[in-house]
């Protein structure tokens, strides 16, 4: 899997920086007043940032700007890069900005000389985020990057939390950027064995235990493909012993050809992240292991591939959920609900968890409500719900709830069995969250998070570039750090 960009933390030593190869970037209040560090960097230059300060140009840039002076006199580094920035910037702007000083970033490597600057780890966040690369499908591989060297007056307490984070991103957007034929279901679950490797205890359910379980949603969905079907369970216990654990389900469709209720062929070739709910799910789990997280939680993820063939589930077919509940398969295409149901009551009878979080890519119908800024938030527990909310607007990651009701719910009435798998076209995201509420207990707080249009993008965003975003881990990661350690 990917590496991150090697960074480390150091305290400020104005020593080091006339000697510095590849590029030396320091930090400059948007105002024009230079720090002491800036004072120095402008002494090495010659006066270059007091005469940048002081050009008319200047009152035309913001804050997050970043203004490059190539081949400075008195620095060894072939570029000075002026990081625009007031000493309380919020972790959107630092973590943007360091996005962009990621991709200025070369082999030779970058000093970050972060002067007064009250939250330097939130700008090495972004930088990290965005120096990746998906290239493991490439003969010729992206040149790597440098080491970042961000100096500091008082360098971060727990650095290992924030590689951590990084590290859960960066695994997520492997799995949701590599084709089908390299990931397959088997791959997907070999790459969830070796968590074992920090800790995370991992069982992997294959068809013979899944048909004993009766999990017949599930294994219609996978039963037109040559990749066997599986469902892979992953166990953090960092908290007490018998405290129940959160518990995150996440879909697992490694491709997504419709089924019998085939796709269009335009863009059938990007249904390779219809596995992105599983993704986000084994980022957080391997966050989770790296920090150590004192808490208790569980990752399941069904993985399946859904093909036509003559062993593939038909429309009109009737299947029979793990619940109990006979539901009439309408549409092939709409299989990531199957998929998930089966799970969720799985996860629910096995685990008693306190709270249960779902993801998914499951509805077309999600980006035409909201684009690629936010993904559709459903639940039954507005303390659960406002939590997460409020996790995901810390960690700049979008998302918006959506309401239900029981008039959603009635689109999904069947007239030969207990359910359909779909409600028609009209709030078509709002009746698949319906469906799965069906397989919810009373007693267990939930979200459903569907995220079509944020868990792979066409056009580069904040902190990542075009593909796969690793939306969510944060998010998560957050949510169970405020309210689920301790």
């Amino acid at each position: 899997m990917t590496d991150p960009v090697a960074l480390s933390f150091a305290e400020t030593d104005l020593e080091q920086i006339p000697a510095q190869a590849g590029r030396v970037a320091v930090v400059v209040d948007p105002e024009g007043s230079l720090s002491a560090v800036a004072r120095r960097v402008n002494r090495l230059t010659k006066g270059a940032l007091a005469r940048l300060v002081e050009a008319d140009s200047f009152d035309k840039r913001k804050a997050g700007d970043i203004v490059t002076l190539a081949m400075p006199q008195g620095l060894a580094a072939e570029a000075l890069d002026v990081v625009l920035l007031p000493r309380r910037a919020d972790s959107a702007l630092l973590r943007k900005t360091g996005a962009k000083l990621a991709k200025l970033l070369g082999e030779e490597g970058l000093l970050l000389l972060t002067a007064n600057l009250n939250a330097p780890a939130e700008l090495a966040l972004g930088l990290k985020l965005r120096a990746y690369d998906y290239d493991a499908q490439k003969t010729e591989k992206a040149k790597p990057k440098g080491a970042v060297t961000v100096m500091c007056a008082k360098p971060p307490a727990d650095i290992a939390a924030l590689d951590a984070v990084v590290q859960g991103v960066l695994f997520t957007r492997d799995l949701v950027n590599a084709p089908a034929n390299v990931l397959t279901t088997t791959a997907f679950a070999d790459e969830l064995l070796a968590l074992k490797e920090l800790g995370v205890d991992v069982e992997v359910l294959d068809e013979d235990k899944l048909e004993e379980l009766g999990m017949g949603a599930l294994l219609c969905v996978g039963q037109g493909s040559d990749s066997p079907s599986k469902v892979v369970v992953m166990q953090w216990n960092g908290g007490n012993a018998g405290d129940a654990p959160l518990a995150l389900v996440g879909k697992g469709v490694v491709f997504d050809t419709g089924g019998i209720s085939l796709k269009p062929a335009a863009g059938m070739e990007d249904m390779t992240m219809d596995m992105g709910g599983a993704g986000t799910v084994s980022g957080v789990m391997k966050t989770l292991a790296l920090r150590k997280a004192q808490a208790n939680v569980v990752g399941l993820v069904g993985l399946v591939e859904n093909m036509p063939s003559g062993n593939a589930v038909r429309p009109g077919d009737v299947v029979k959920s793990m619940k109990g509940d006979l539901v009439e398969v309408i549409n092939t295409d709409a299989e990531g609900r199957l998929v998930l149901c089966d799970v969720m009551w799985y996860t629910q009878e096995r685990f008693q968890p306190k709270a249960m979080i779902d993801l998914a890519t499951l509805t077309g119908a999600c980006i035409i409500a909201l684009g690629h800024e936010n993904a559709a938030v459903f639940s039954n527990s507005d303390p659960l719900c406002n939590a997460f909310l409020k996790a995901a607007e810390a960690e700049s990651e979008g998302a918006w709830r959506l309401p239900m009701g029981q008039a959603y719910d009635d689109q999904l009435k069947s007239r030969i069995a207990d359910l359909k798998n779909v409600g028609g076209r009209p709030a078509g995201s709002i009746t698949a969250a319906q469906y799965l509420k069906r397989f919810v207990k009373e007693e267990t707080p939930w979200i459903h998070l569907d995220i079509a249009g944020v868990a792979s993008v066409k056009t580069e965003t904040a902190t990542a570039p075009a593909g796969a975003t690793g939306w969510g881990v944060m998010a998560l990661n957050r949510l169970i750090a405020d309210g689920f350690e301790g």
